[in-house]
């Protein structure tokens, strides 16, 4: 039987973040091995991972061979100084990632989208995307000025963009929460690729370090052995700490006003 680790914590601030809504909790360790045979189990899990490796690389070839539909490159959105193109939006360079950011019309920033809230907020260091021809931007549903109030409580840094009056023209019949890449040839452009629901992960680094812990994302989908902690469902929850999204806690306690109204 594995032993059980008993772990205290201090009921953290908001800010601190912390693992869990309660202040002592009893959790299943690992079991306890000898180094080699601990490094045997790394050895074996090792080929497992390299045959994923290997096949999220064969995965990204096929992806780089896809067709692609061009699009309006006059669709029309709405940035700091006011309306731009899509062509406009590249910055110079020939491609183009974009982040659909969802808005919820009338709603404080506590009721904003933490999912989106939770992706959006890891898109921080663009210039290896800068160095390789690629313009990062986020594309948010709601008007400009009181989602651009939203980015900067946040502190967000990357190219914010409202596409409130282009929904029809960028999406063709699709939903926020996602991805989008646009390949430009001089004045045309064209999409590529789109992904949604767990295809943004791609962009998502702290759920790929909490992969590489013992208790994972904690989220009660995951295989994990019987008693591991697991107190977030994944409705919104995951994202969500004390009735905001969790990043929110930070920006508060810094004097940010997350005030939206202006």
């Amino acid at each position: 039987m594995p032993a059980r680790l008993v772990d205290t914590y201090r009921k953290p601030k908001h800010e601190e973040g912390g693992p869990m809504d309660v202040q002592t909790t009893t959790y299943p360790n690992p079991e306890i091995v000898d180094r080699d045979s601990w490094q045997a189990e790394i050895d074996r899990l090792v080929e497992r991972e390299k045959a994923h490796t290997r096949e999220g690389d064969a995965i990204a070839a096929a992806r780089r061979r896809l067709p692609m539909v061009e699009v309006d490159p006059t669709t029309t959105l709405v940035g700091p100084d006011g309306p731009v193109t899509l062509l406009d939006v590249f910055e110079g360079r020939r491609q183009l990632i974009v982040y659909l950011h969802m808005w919820h019309d009338g709603n404080d920033a506590a009721n904003q989208c933490e999912g989106c809230t939770f992706f959006t907020g890891h898109a921080r260091e663009l210039s290896y995307l800068h160095s390789r021809g690629v313009t990062y931007a986020t594309f948010c549903e709601g008007p400009y000025p009181e989602s651009a109030r939203y980015r900067d409580f946040m502190g967000w840094e990357m190219p914010w963009y409202s596409a409130r009056g282009s929904l029809d023209a960028l999406l063709a019949g699709r939903g926020f929460g996602g991805y989008l890449c646009f390949l430009r040839d001089g004045d045309r452009v064209f999409e590529t690729y789109w992904t949604t629901g767990r295809g943004t992960e791609a962009g998502a680094t702290s759920y790929h370090l909490l992969d590489l812990t013992v208790y994972g994302r904690q989220e009660t989908w995951e295989d994990s052995p019987a008693g591991w902690p697991q107190p977030y469902a994944t409705r919104g929850e995951q994202f969500r700490r004390d009735g905001r999204p969790t990043a929110q806690w930070s920006r508060l306690a810094e004097g940010r006003s997350d005030d939206l109204t202006g």
